[in-house]
């Protein structure tokens, strides 16, 4: 029997708006950059995969100031031509830290209040950092979530064995009997299951097969 869920932020309950590229190349204007959105869009994938091969390489191991480091590497890396990286690095790390620059996913308020009134445990698991909390102190679903997991408090990242043992512990039940929601297989869905949690994959675009998931997302109250 499932009595906690535990959902993903970024790409499941909440998202940048209106786009990470849109903001990255207005911020990067202000800043002497002359690239457009879409370049924008093309340059940050590898640059957020390198990153995530440090972090491989340690272990998964992270604390705030790796944390603001990824991030300053990842602008300096995309926004090349920006008169002053550091400047710009802080002006972005300041507007994603900020609720305006966030929504929440459709569907997302229903099912988390449909779920509170069934009496059903509910809680935040992320690899952000300490900003996620005043992300989302303003949303509507924030009054339904606790505990909030966040990596760099943590000291491990998704999808590291530690992670999930602490969100196991935070909540003090069996793994069995808490679903893990996201909407990345390897950080999310896999390591959720191998900790010995149930796992729905968040899968709007029908990427995935042969696994539990859901293309929207009110679709998880069915497997509670």
């Amino acid at each position: 029997m499932i009595r906690a869920i535990v959902y993903d932020a970024v790409g499941t309950l909440i998202h940048v708006q209106p786009s990470v590229a849109a903001i990255y190349a207005e911020v990067g204007r202000r800043h002497g950059s002359s690239l457009a959105v879409e370049e924008v869009r093309r340059r940050f994938p590898a640059a957020f995969a390198r990153q995530e091969q440090l972090d491989r390489d340690a272990g998964w191991r992270t604390d705030e100031l790796r944390e603001m480091n990824r991030w300053r590497q990842i602008v300096a890396e995309v926004l090349e031509d920006v008169a002053d990286v550091d400047a710009c690095f802080a002006e972005l790390f300041t507007a994603f830290g900020q609720a305006p620059a966030w929504s929440c996913e459709l569907d997302s308020v229903g099912l988390i209040e449909t779920m509170h009134l069934r009496g059903i445990r509910q809680a935040l698991a992320s690899n952000f950092d300490r900003r996620l909390r005043q992300v989302i102190a303003p949303l509507p679903i924030a009054p339904y979530l606790d505990p909030v997991v966040i990596s760099s408090e943590v000291g491990w990242r998704k999808p590291a064995r530690q992670f999930f043992e602490h969100v196991v512990g935070s909540l003090a039940l069996l793994p069995s009997e808490i679903l893990f929601v996201g909407d990345d297989l390897g950080n999310d869905y896999e390591p959720a299951r191998a900790s010995g949690m149930q796992a729905v994959l968040f899968d709007p675009h029908g990427k995935s097969s042969n696994i539990q998931r859901v293309e929207r997302l009110i679709d998880v109250a069915d497997f509670v």
